[in-house]
């Protein structure tokens, strides 16, 4: 694919050529920034784009985990953009950050909504949930699903950690990250990253699990599951990150139905951080980084379409975490997504 970039008032158009000589006429505008680290994305009820940011951590209680010091504060938060504002409407959502040099956040991931007032959030964790207690009372916070009504005032509506504990679907080591989180009536589905399986969670908060990815030490790398949607066919569809060293072309898109193994739908990917479709029945596959090592290199945005023909719809992007198509067809972006203060929306036309 070839393309050209060219900035008409504040507004980024990409010219890009894609397999086949026809050329797509790409728009990108910033509709949200100043973002403590965005993640998922979601619209609302009403209609207006929300964007949960997982933080930038804090000053304590301080503990070790993955072999760096993380330390807590409460600056979680759920942004909205509404008839050309930008507020935060939920704050004090758990989070920490970490004391390397690229400041990892762990915090809120995803929003997914059923009905209004039916915000529901996962918070990440990443380690052993019995490691949870030494971040003081408010480690139990983390590792949950929670509920944001209006009114802002969140609450707990799982221990999607605790069932990991008990339960460990995959059978391997204990380690818990809840990441995506996908709403339905009377249910939420929840890919939990670390325990390399998707979740069932009842509205009473009950935990069953739908599907284990394969991982090591059958696979030569983890899954680490990071979004769950439904498809046109009313299959869940689940995407991977893949682990250390997260090489290229290890990443896969799966296919589930409750009662059955999961199938790969799509394989080949790079470090994919969400997906989504469009009414058209395309698949959207959104790579945080496509360097060859680790998180190098740009992100990307690939879309696959119905006959499984690939395009690159946005290249160029930094960390992004989030896409999601809208009905009319508007992609909206995460972006620099491991960014505190400086975080974004992108919006593709």
């Amino acid at each position: 694919m070839n393309r050209t970039v060219r900035v008409v008032g504040g507004i980024m158009f990409c010219v890009c050529v894609l397999a086949g000589g026809a050329p797509v006429h790409t728009a990108v505008t910033v509709v949200m920034s100043g973002l403590d680290n965005p993640r998922g994305l979601a619209l609302g009820p009403e209609g207006a784009l929300y964007v949960v940011e997982a933080g930038r951590g804090g000053d304590g209680p301080c503990q070790v985990l993955r072999g760096l010091l993380r330390c807590y504060r409460a600056t979680g938060a759920v942004s909205r953009y509404w008839r050309g504002t930008q507020e935060r409407v939920a704050t004090g959502l758990p989070s920490y950050v970490g004391s390397s040099a690229d400041a990892e956040v762990t915090g809120p991931h995803d929003i997914s909504f059923q009905g209004r007032g039916g915000a529901f959030i996962t918070i990440g964790f990443g380690g052993n949930p019995a490691l949870r207690s030494l971040f003081g009372p408010a480690g139990a916070l983390f590792g949950t699903l929670v509920q944001a009504p209006a009114s802002g005032r969140w609450r707990v509506v799982a221990d999607i950690s605790a069932y990991e504990s008990t339960a460990n679907p995959d059978g391997n080591l204990i380690d818990t990250n809840p990441y995506g989180v996908l709403a339905e009536p009377g249910k939420h589905i929840v890919a939990d990253a670390g325990a390399n399986a998707l979740l069932e969670v009842e509205a009473n908060g009950d935990i069953s699990t739908l599907a284990v990815f394969p991982a090591r030490p059958g696979r030569s790398t983890d899954a680490v599951p990071t979004a769950v949607v439904v498809g046109p066919d009313g299959a869940y569809y689940v995407s991977e990150l893949s682990g250390v060293p997260f090489a290229d072309g290890a990443a896969r898109v799966y296919r589930v139905v409750a009662g059955q193994a999961p199938e790969v739908y799509q394989a080949g990917f790079k470090t994919i951080i969400d997906l989504d479709f469009g009414r058209d029945g395309s698949l959207y596959v959104l790579q945080h980084a496509t360097g060859a090592t680790f998180f190098s290199g740009p992100g990307q945005l690939i879309r696959v379409a119905p006959d499984g023909s690939r395009s690159v719809v946005v290249s160029d992007l930094t960390r992004p975490t989030s896409v999601l198509v809208g009905e009319d067809g508007t992609i909206y972006i995460s972006n620099r997504g491991i960014s505190i203060g400086t975080g974004e929306v992108l919006r593709i036309d």
